[in-house]
């Protein structure tokens, strides 16, 4: 296992997300749990659920297997390219002209006129997603050479221009801090293509698409082309169940009190930050090596990885989990009580940070469990667990969001999460799963846990009193 890899990678997006932490900070403070704050994280969803999508695997998930097996990977990677790059360009234009019945779609439970109010800022945020694309597309190239950093710390580009707009605009009314965020968006997004494109010149990878743009109407790629097809569309679907889940909560708390996305917007940030620096982390730096060992017919290598990938993802998304579950209060407390964001509003957070974090381990492992389904091109599986997972959160969603709220909707995706672990371990094969546990390993995690467990209840009770 390339632990120096994962690590890199990890403190890549550490940095990302401790930038990101800031931004949240700042703009809690400027817009609090609010109806502008609300208008903001709508218009924002929709390209964010996209970035996570594509940055997040599964673009890379199908691109990665098939330009390994390419022959001829410039063209291929050229083609795949300019088909995506045209198709979300024309859709960038659409929602710009047309930004209302998207908002709508956002944003069910709201009026003609706060749906009126964000759809502006929905047309703006909306062209991060093609830039995005652009940087996931470069970034699998990148992963390709094994170079990792890069695109790790890229996001906080993003989080930086975003900070520089609430640093600027503060003191100005919400209307305007919201707008300032949005145009910050974009300048982020151009930024990190900037970043991409100075690293793919310096693996000199710019020569592979250069060749394929010259050579791009070669029509023995054909087969390759529909083969990554094949792939892509279950991949989007294998992959996004947590973003989808996440997007349909959106949806569902707009229906609810005033702040209650903002409640599970800023609650997700503090889920998604262990979620990505260990086991995104982890899974992005084993899935070239699984990838190359699964095509070269070196199982044992690559289920190796697994074993030892797996006790690491344990014990730090175990402590990880805890830590969330046990400690939230003092957790949002340090990170958002200030400004407009009140106690009240500390609380609701607190309850929903608390039923993401039901759901870490098992969205974690699940994830490095994944990597085997697509290395061996088995995404229309992974896809219909998805859809499993996918059910099972939207349903207790409903079930559970009006007696619970939006602790309600959090608590449901991390049902989903525990569905797709399942499932997942179920079909890459349970037997794997067993001789991974029964070992030594077990009992230490137990027992590491179990002591963690009461360290973080005398911790937590020294803090509330400390804060209150």
């Amino acid at each position: 296992m390339r632990l120096k890899s994962i690590f890199t990678n990890s403190f890549g997006i550490l940095i990302s997300r401790i930038t990101g932490l800031g931004r949240d900070v700042l703009m809690a403070s400027a817009l609090g749990a609010s109806v502008w704050s609300d208008m903001f994280f709508v218009a924002f969803k929709l390209p964010n659920l996209f970035r996570r999508i594509f940055a997040e695997g599964a673009f890379t998930q199908a691109f990665m297997p098939s330009f390994i097996a390419s022959k001829h990977k410039g063209v291929f990677a050229t083609a795949i390219f300019l088909r995506f790059l045209l198709f979300l360009m024309a859709f960038s234009l659409l929602i710009t002209f047309f930004p209302e019945p998207i908002t709508k779609l956002l944003a069910w439970g709201w009026d003609a006129k706060l749906i009126a109010n964000t759809s502006p800022m929905t047309a703006i945020n909306f062209w991060y997603l093609d830039l995005i694309f652009i940087v996931t597309f470069l970034a699998t190239l990148l992963q390709y050479k094994e170079h990792f950093a890069t695109t790790a710390m890229s996001t906080a580009l993003l989080n930086i221009a975003m900070i520089v707009a609430l640093w600027l605009y503060m003191k100005e009314e919400p209307k305007s801090v919201a707008y300032a965020l949005s145009f910050a968006v974009l300048i982020g997004g151009a930024l990190q293509v900037i970043v991409h494109l100075i690293a793919i010149r310096k693996f000199n990878l710019h020569k592979i698409l250069l060749g394929g743009w010259k050579y791009r109407k070669r029509k023995d790629v054909e087969e390759e082309k529909k083969h990554f097809n094949a792939l892509f569309l279950p991949g989007i679907l294998g992959n996004s169940t947590p973003q989808i889940s996440a997007f349909i909560d959106t949806i569902l708390a707009t229906f609810l009190l005033t702040g209650s996305v903002s409640y599970l917007f800023y609650a997700n940030r503090i889920f998604q930050l262990p979620l990505a620096i260990i086991a995104i982390a982890t899974a992005t730096v084993l899935f070239p090596s699984v990838s190359k060992a699964l095509k070269n017919a070196h199982a044992a290598e690559a289920y190796a990885h697994l074993n030892k990938a797996f006790w690491l993802l344990a014990f730090l998304l175990g402590a990880a989990m805890l830590g969330g579950i046990l400690l939230a209060e003092p957790i949002v407390w340090l990170l958002f009580e200030r400004g407009k964001f009140t106690l009240t509003q500390t609380h609701e957070t607190m309850s929903v940070l608390q039923m993401y974090m039901v759901g870490l381990l098992p969205f974690g492992l699940a994830k490095l469990f994944s990597l085997f389904l697509y290395a061996s091109h088995r995404h229309m599986k992974a896809a219909k667990i998805a859809v499993y997972s996918l059910i099972a959160s939207v349903t207790s969603s409903l079930i559970l969001m009006h007696p619970l709220g939006a602790s309600g909707l959090a608590l449901a995706g991390s049902i989903g999460g525990w569905v797709l672990f399942i499932f997942t371990v179920k079909e890459v094969g349970l037997d794997k799963f067993l001789n991974i546990i029964k070992s030594k390993k077990s009992l230490y995690f137990v027992t590491f846990m179990s002591l963690f467990t009461l360290l973080l209840f005398a911790l937590n009770s020294w803090l509330v009193t400390l804060i209150r």
